[in-house]
């Protein structure tokens, strides 16, 4: 049997670690490279930094791309939102062939973009192929973990999960999305001009984790406040000074009737361990039995997104044609074989 085909859209931080991955894997090969056009030409093994040619050219033209090279998924990392990758989504099924991206909306995005959900769904059918969202999170620590988790349980009244992490490593991008080195004036007016917006996902991970276990929630609501820093804290991309926004302190809560059954909370920083704080993922289910879930440090954000996106792969090209959720798949898992080994159809 041929190995599994890839074509990576998007070989930026993300996307060349999903390239790395699949290089020591076994069973399956990256075939083609997308990318902005000041890429354009350049090898994708050079540019990634492995040391060698892979004699694969980066294009800036997916069209060209998508029709000529066989694949049988695309792996998709350009954007955070629905909208700035429901096209690009769209022309991968045209072409026939299945699609995993990081973006955070898209690991279910029914509620924040019903009808393109619902054309994405429709488009993959139609082409008989799978579309899948996922990521560390939203995709994996704060709605899969949790969903699997509830399994041992006979009840569950509510739920809470914090994940508690280092910005440090993240680019300018992230910080500007985080309001690290702002004034709390300037973070205030981010948050209602929108430039500042925090996490990506509470609106995906709460109505996953309602719908996976049958808890009813009628709205969701979230929380933003800056977290100032008390010392001096400094990236390769940022410096923050005592009094100024090192982090966006996020939370998520779902409510039935006012009261909260699902609460997610996500404060983010640079550097948290000059003021002695401990980076980790918890999860604590009030129920039958109570369930309390620590990892500490956190699960790294960029690995976990890269191992997360590759290791499901088999897992996509053995489902029903149409756009799917982590909660619709089975049990994800790291794979050691061959990822042909892990296929059904």
């Amino acid at each position: 049997m041929d190995k599994i085909k890839v074509i990576q859209w998007g070989v930026g931080n993300m996307g060349s670690g999903m390239v790395k991955m699949i290089l020591d894997k076994e069973g399956i090969e990256v075939v083609g490279a997308i990318d902005r056009k000041e890429n354009e030409g350049k090898d994708l093994g050079e540019h990634i930094g492995i040391g060698r040619k892979l004699g694969i050219t980066i294009s800036s033209d997916p069209e060209k791309i998508l029709r000529e090279v066989e694949a049988d998924i695309v792996l998709l990392a350009i954007d955070s939102f629905v909208k700035g990758v429901e096209k690009q989504i769209k022309l991968i099924c045209s072409h026939k062939m299945n699609c995993i991206t990081i973006a955070e909306e898209m690991a279910y995005p029914f509620i924040a973009e019903p009808e393109l959900s619902k054309e994405i769904d429709e488009i993959a059918k139609a082409n008989g192929v799978t579309v899948l969202g996922t990521g560390v999170n939203p995709g994996f620590v704060l709605d899969t973990l949790i969903i699997t988790l509830s399994a041992v349980c006979r009840s569950v009244k509510k739920i809470r999960a914090a994940r508690i992490n280092d910005l440090s490593p993240f680019g300018k991008t992230v910080m500007r999305e985080q309001g690290v080195g702002l004034t709390v004036e300037e973070f205030m007016k981010g948050i209602e001009d929108g430039s500042v917006y925090g996490h990506v996902g509470f609106e995906e991970s709460i109505p996953m984790i309602a719908d996976a276990l049958g808890i009813e929630i009628d709205e969701v609501k979230q929380t933003k406040e800056p977290i100032i820093s008390n010392t001096h804290r400094e990236t390769k991309d940022v410096v923050v000074e005592p009094g100024m926004v090192c982090g966006c302190n996020h939370c998520g809560y779902g409510l039935k009737n006012g009261e909260v059954v699902i609460a997610l909370e996500h404060p983010q920083q640079i550097h948290p361990e000059i003021e002695n704080i401990e980076t980790g993922d918890y999860i604590w289910i009030e129920g039958d039995p109570n369930i309390s879930l620590c990892i500490k440090p956190e699960v790294p954000g960029g690995i976990g997104t890269i191992a997360t996106a590759v290791n499901m792969i088999p897992h996509v090209l053995n489902a029903k044609p149409g756009l799917v959720t982590m909660k619709d798949l089975p049990i994800p898992h790291a794979i050691m074989n061959d990822f042909r080994m892990h296929l059904t159809k």
